[in-house]
């Protein structure tokens, strides 16, 4: 055949038209062009976004915001840390009533009676008592501490651990107040043997440590570590000295009142 035959069979083929489609449009998701704001100040995508509180806002976006509730949650108070020039006052303190304690006992001329309590059969008896007292008391401070930091699974949580751990240390630094005048006053300084000697020291560095405790207690940004260390010394050094006296006395004379 001839090509005139195929151009003329070509030209007589009909195509058929297309079927209609029958899936849906897909919805045009044209972002709106960037220079272009939002319709109003809700309708920003923020969804993933924390609300900013409306006092953040500027005033015309305040406005249009409903009226919210203020909000209960307390924020607490932020203090700065102490600095190291701070512990080194407390502590210079310390160290200053230690050794002026010590220098005082150690100049003034012991006079042998310096306190003395109706029922006790002399001022010795008087002074190991007190610090017996003084000693039982300094147990419940470690207790009451123990129990306030959580270490202590003995009423976990309860109310007054708090006013027992502090009333049991006032009661005890004034307990022990007789025994440092009969001490300094009446005896003095003293370092004839070993046992005197470290009665002496511990004496004087019990004040100087509850000195820098008490200093420290009531300011604010103190380091972590402060009141847990000064605490114990204070309690090490309190069981020292009725280890080198009361004990002493008891387990010599026996005892007695």
């Amino acid at each position: 055949m001839s090509d005139a035959y195929f151009a003329a069979a070509a030209s007589a083929r009909t195509v058929p038209p297309p079927r209609p489609s029958t899936a849906e449009p897909e919805a045009s998701a044209a972002a709106p062009p960037p220079d272009s704001p939002p319709d109003s100040p809700l309708d920003s995508p923020s969804d993933s976004l924390p609300a900013p509180l409306p006092d953040s806002l500027p005033a015309p976006m305040r406005e249009s915001l409903p009226d919210l509730p203020p909000d209960p949650t307390p924020r607490p108070a932020t203090s700065r840390p102490a600095g190291a020039l701070t512990l080194v006052v407390l502590f210079a303190a310390g160290a200053a009533v230690a050794v002026g304690t010590g220098v005082y006992g150690k100049l003034h001329e012991p006079t042998g009676v310096a306190v003395n309590l109706a029922g006790f059969s002399g001022p010795l008896e008087v002074k190991v008592w007190l610090t017996t007292v003084a000693f039982v008391l300094a147990i419940v401070q470690l207790v009451s501490s123990l129990a306030m930091y959580g270490r202590l699974p003995v009423a976990v949580g309860a109310r007054w651990w708090g006013p027992m751990h502090r009333w049991s240390g006032r009661v005890a630094f004034l307990v022990t107040v007789p025994v440092a005048i009969h001490c300094l006053y009446a005896l003095g300084f003293q370092s004839y043997d070993t046992r005197v000697l470290a009665h002496s020291l511990s004496g004087c560095a019990f004040y100087g440590a509850f000195t820098t405790k008490m200093l420290g207690l009531s300011r604010p940004g103190m380091p972590g570590w402060f009141l847990p260390v000064l605490g114990g010394a204070v309690l090490t050094l309190l069981v020292g000295l009725w280890l080198t006296s009361s004990l002493w006395f008891f387990t010599t004379f026996g005892i007695r009142f």
